[in-house]
């Protein structure tokens, strides 16, 4: 991935192609994505193993997580869930704003996967389908011609993963195919959900077989991610089949729309049951080849902020903000950016208010003490014991705290620039970090919650040029390993094994804290959890496994703002309870406390105003003492709390895809494919439960 972003690349192929037409007229370009080849043909094309890398280059960044110019970056990723919020909720947690598409850009396309399936039908015969290379005729060493082969089947499987994220069951199509309606419309029939994670795992599988013969550079996908990947695919299916055993979300469920396709639909395994005992294998063993391979190789956290140039650095918090991470053996993969060659504005933002993106109350208080006992367990959530200090003030939230939030949680007063701090480059930088501007509207500067991160932020001010920031973003680490297996070993047996334990504890010494997870567990009081963690449910009931919550929390902390959280709260079923009792995000504790004087102006008037109208910038003290983004105003679609309903755990098929695959014109009742559950086939429409 290193060299990805040069600007002197050709590649191969191009961005879109429009495909047939239907009814004369319709056009395809929504159904299954071709794309044309340039005036080179293929068969001269991938004959070197530079050729082949060329096009992979241009895969990178389009299928792999990383940051954009202008997206949110690290200290965001997680937004739209009860982890992380903007100022107005996501319309997945309201009852009407969520509605069916009809033509949706990026609902239901398969443009990367064309491009993937084309490499692989144009590279496995010159190479030979036997993996050996006995039949080769591409230039270049074997062993590398070999892995790039195998970053093509890891690019096509990661790519299916959000498309089993996004819709459950869908097509499986794993060759470039003919321009012919017919083969396009039975190729667009859906599979069911399981099958399309088997598919994945096995794509990942020969993967890992295919670079298994040389290690590239962490900026290029490794066997290790493969099977890092794997163990998150494999324990999502798990967890979803599980958790959803017997609704429409799972085949054979109850009311799956599946059905009218695959009647008397008959697992792999032989039932549901055996499927999730299928997964959970897969995943425990895919996890556990990982992380034995880093467990004593993960990034060092002191536990301590840098605050000055002389002082030594945080390894952990430099993880997130550096330019190279070819030393930091934790991160699998990597992304490379370049000073005036690709760039991104995350420091810019992490230097201010992550773009109105903050943390909740929620999640601050769901972060453990030092010594491992919940925040509850010492005193009231405001005023604490004299261990946990409260939370009139963001200070007294970060002492004695978890590491993972004391050195990512922005403080009034610290300094947020160490190095080069005359370098003009740096023109999008605030020296010391300031309150947070709760009142301002500005999208780019402005703070949501109160709550900020700085993870993803430099201290050196040369990245924080208006978007020319170039610190490296973080792909995949192995930590995600030890978890994954945590829990996929938990539900296989039910029991915290040795492997799991010894997991446990390297990641609680090296986040800092203590490492009596067992204490942590007795101290555990469920209903507590409940008031913060939606990861406390399943099903819209608290969990009573408190071993199983606890390693959903670490979980939580461990992956603070890197983006699967949403991912977890959907495989948990974890936002069934929003359905009959709105939940009420917040932020920092603003009303009677010292942070309240904060927003004064020179005359000393508060400048908050909280009167429920368009022109209120906080939420009334009358809903509660803490900020509330969402219920500023009245006419804020989640002013009365997030709701949920049960189709908005699938996101669903737009119109025109329905049109497409069509057998008697754009008669939508005629179409191969089936709705996710409870969204209607009209255009414009909310779910209907």
């Amino acid at each position: 991935m290193k060299n990805i972003m040069k600007s002197n690349y050709r590649y191969i192929v191009k961005a879109f192609m429009a495909m047939a037409v239907i009814a004369g007229t319709t056009s395809c370009d929504d159904f299954l994505d071709r794309e044309p080849m340039s005036s080179i043909s293929p068969e001269t094309y991938y004959s070197t193993a530079a050729q082949l890398e060329a096009n992979l280059n241009d895969e990178y960044p389009n299928v792999l997580p990383s940051f954009g110019q202008w997206t949110y970056g690290i200290f965001g990723e997680d937004k739209g869930t009860d982890n992380q919020i903007e100022v107005n909720a996501n319309d997945r947690y309201t009852q009407d704003r969520w509605k069916v598409p009809h033509s949706e850009s990026d609902n239901w396309k398969f443009e990367r996967i064309y491009r993937i399936n084309f490499f692989l039908s144009e590279a496995l015969p010159k190479f030979g389908e036997d993996m050996s290379g006995s039949q080769n005729t591409i230039s270049g060493s074997v062993a590398t011609i070999k892995h790039y082969i195998g970053e093509m089947y890891f690019l096509r499987a990661y790519e299916y993963f959000k498309k089993l994220q996004l819709f459950g069951d869908f097509p499986i199509i794993n060759q470039p195919l003919a321009d012919e309606m017919e083969a396009l419309r039975e190729a667009s029939k859906r599979f069911p959900r399981n099958e399309v994670a088997r598919f994945i795992i096995s794509d990942l599988d020969k993967a890992y077989a295919y670079m298994s013969d040389v290690d590239m550079a962490t900026t290029r996908i490794n066997k290790d991610a493969a099977m890092l990947v794997k163990s998150r695919v494999a324990l999502f299916e798990a967890t979803w089949l599980q958790n959803f055993k017997g609704t429409a979300f799972v085949p054979g469920g109850e009311g799956w729309p599946g059905a009218s396709l695959h009647n008397n639909y008959q697992y792999p395994s032989g039932n549901l049951d055996n499927e999730v005992k299928y997964f959970l294998e897969q995943a425990v063993e895919a996890s556990k080849l990982v992380a034995d391979k880093y467990k004593g190789n993960l990034t060092e956290n002191t536990g301590v902020l840098q605050q000055s140039a002389d002082d030594p650095s945080n390894p952990y918090f430099d993880m997130f903000a550096q330019e190279d991470l070819s030393d930091v053996k934790e991160v699998l993969l990597w992304r490379q950016y370049a000073r005036g060659l690709s760039t991104h504005n995350i420091n810019a933002a992490a230097g201010r208010g992550n773009y109105r993106i903050g943390l909740t109350r929620g999640f601050v208080q769901n972060f453990l003490m030092k010594d491992g006992t919940p925040v509850y367990a010492h005193g009231s959530y405001a005023d604490g014991d004299g261990y946990y200090m409260g939370d009139k003030t963001v200070a007294d939230v970060r002492v004695n705290r978890d590491p993972r939030l004391s050195i990512f949680l922005k403080e009034p007063g610290q300094k947020n620039i160490l190095f080069e701090v005359d370098n003009n480059e740096g023109t999008e930088v605030v020296m010391e970090e300031p309150y947070p501007a709760i009142t301002s509207g500005d999208g780019e500067r402005g703070y949501a919650t109160g709550y900020a991160l700085r993870k993803g932020g430099s201290f050196n001010r040369k990245y924080y040029a208006n978007g020319g920031g170039y610190t490296a973003a973080v792909c995949f680490r192995a930590a995600e390993a030890l978890l994954n297996y945590m829990e996929a070993s938990y539900l296989l047996n039910g029991t915290l094994d040795a492997t799991a334990r010894e997991y446990w504890t390297v990641l609680r010494q090296r986040a800092g804290i203590s490492t009596d997870f067992d204490k942590t567990i007795a101290a555990t009081d469920m209903s507590k959890e409940a008031e913060n963690d939606w990861g406390a449910y399943t099903g819209g009931s608290v969990i009573s496994d408190k071993t199983l919550y606890n390693i959903r929390r670490e979980r939580r902390c461990e992956f603070l703002a890197e983006g699967l959280r949403y991912m977890d709260l959907c495989r948990w079923r974890s936002m069934d309870q929003l359905m009959t009792a709105p939940s009420h995000l917040e932020g920092m504790h603003l009303w009677n406390t010292p942070m309240e004087d904060w927003y004064l102006d020179d005359n000393g008037k508060s400048i908050l105003v909280a009167d429920g109208t368009d022109k209120a910038n906080v939420s009334s003290k009358d809903k509660s003492e803490y900020l509330r983004p969402f219920e500023r105003s009245s006419n804020q679609s989640a002013y009365n709390g997030c709701t949920w309903k049960m189709a908005h755990y699938l996101n669903p098929i737009m119109i025109k895809q329905f049109q497409l695959t069509a057998t008697s014109g754009a008669d939508v009742s005629t179409s191969i494919l089936y709705q996710n559950p409870y969204w209607p086939v009209v255009a414009d429409q909310p779910a209907e439960k």
